[in-house]
């Protein structure tokens, strides 16, 4: 959207060094990139990037009131109540779909989640477009927030590490080697010491958890939460050796109960000149057109079950209609001019961090998913519907 960098970028391109780029994603850590990562950023003007931070603060402030608060309060499906909350999300991630008024770009919520995104991905992908790119300007940067690469690094520890040794704590994933988000496992790893540890090897005894670490045995005091429940709710074949609704002798990173209360649910709650309307199935009203909206499960990640041609007769059909919402379908902007002459449309994702002593969240990154086809509007995340993996660049006014 800044036209100038736009073209400059793209009269700079070649195919060299979009390769450059991808070696060092792939060859950097441990694990490779298992999605596709897109040939370009995108370029944002002053006015958008204060457009979208706006945006992206006044829904996490409503989801701060006592108002949302009482809405949430039945987020959580019967049994899957994880004891010991948090008193506030240590993540939150804001997704907007990059809309035309006009003759200018909005930012519409698509999302939002209370459950940590690729927050060390996006530094590597960063430091790795700097290398293969010369023609982005060193101070044009992905932190929304200002925020420097030490500063970055440091609100994660104090996040996910605070007082604990890197060793005590673990990144729990189902088979984190087997998913799509690997590499951001691997590039947490190297950034805090923290390990990826499948939630079947760890051993319990009492309210203790513990793993195996080089052949040690090491406790395990802080959870760093990676496991989407949809994804382990699918998976009864797992031999697990505790149950999440357990009491334990654990602090929660991005504890479960808020990958609910903050959620497609909120959905219908949230009300500001960024969002579109959204209502529980159940709630849908007789005079609306069912045929301008999208049917969304409440407790699916990743677009499973997502239905872009919903009917009154599906609707009916529901055995729990309040279990879904139908929120406006969302008409994306082709506004990305690449090298083929065409124009890409894209989602961006704001991404805040919120260590358990500060008074509010930081906003500290992003992610961007672009594509020259359709753009459902469907959960924000490395999965077959991914077209291309990015990040959005400003201006800092710094050189």
């Amino acid at each position: 959207m800044d036209p100038q960098l736009r073209s400059k970028f793209n009269a700079d391109f070649t195919s060299e060094k979009y390769a450059a780029l991808l070696r060092c994603v792939n060859e950097t850590e441990k694990w490779p990139a298992d999605f596709r990562i897109s040939e370009t950023p995108i370029f944002l003007t002053r006015e958008f990037t204060n457009a979208v931070t706006r945006a992206a603060h006044a829904i996490v402030d409503l989801t701060r009131t006592p108002e949302f608060a009482r809405h949430a309060a039945s987020a959580i499906p019967n049994g899957l109540e994880v004891p010991n909350e948090s008193a506030r999300p240590n993540f939150l991630v804001v997704d907007f779909a990059i809309c035309a008024e006009g003759e200018r770009f909005v930012p519409r919520l698509i999302e939002l989640q209370a459950f940590p995104s690729l927050f060390g991905f996006q530094l590597l992908l960063l430091q790795c477009m700097r290398k293969a790119y010369p023609a982005i300007p060193r101070n044009w940067t992905s932190s929304f927030g200002g925020i420097k690469d030490e500063a970055y690094l440091e609100l994660l520890r104090r996040t996910i590490l605070a007082s604990s040794d890197p060793e005590n704590a673990v990144l729990l994933e189902i088979e984190p080697k087997e998913q799509k988000t690997r590499v951001d496992f691997a590039a947490t790893e190297t950034l805090l010491g923290i390990r990826p540890v499948c939630l079947t090897k760890i051993e319990k005894r009492g309210r203790q958890l513990f793993y195996n670490r080089d052949g040690r045995e090491v406790r395990i005091e802080r959870i760093y939460n990676r496991v989407i429940f949809d994804e382990l709710i699918r998976r009864p074949d797992l031999n697990l050796p505790f149950r999440f609704q357990d009491d334990l002798d654990v602090t929660w990173v991005g504890h479960p109960n808020w990958y609910f209360r903050i959620s497609k649910h909120s959905l219908p709650f949230l009300k500001t000149e960024h969002t579109s309307p959204a209502f529980f199935a159940d709630e849908f009203p007789r005079n609306g057109k069912i045929d301008n909206y999208v049917l969304k499960p409440l407790y699916s990640f990743a677009g499973h079950g997502v239905d872009i041609e919903p009917t009154d007769e599906k609707i009916n059909a529901l055995k729990n209609p309040h279990e879904w919402i139908l929120q406006e379908k969302i008409d994306y902007a082709p506004f990305v001019s690449t090298i083929d002459g065409q124009k890409s449309k894209a989602e961006i994702r704001m991404m805040l961090v919120w260590p358990e002593n500060d008074r509010d969240p930081t906003l500290v990154n992003n992610l961007v998913r672009m594509s020259q086809g359709k753009m459902m509007g469907v959960d924000f995340n490395i999965d077959r519907t991914w077209v291309g993996a990015s990040i959005a660049l400003h201006e800092s006014g710094e050189s």
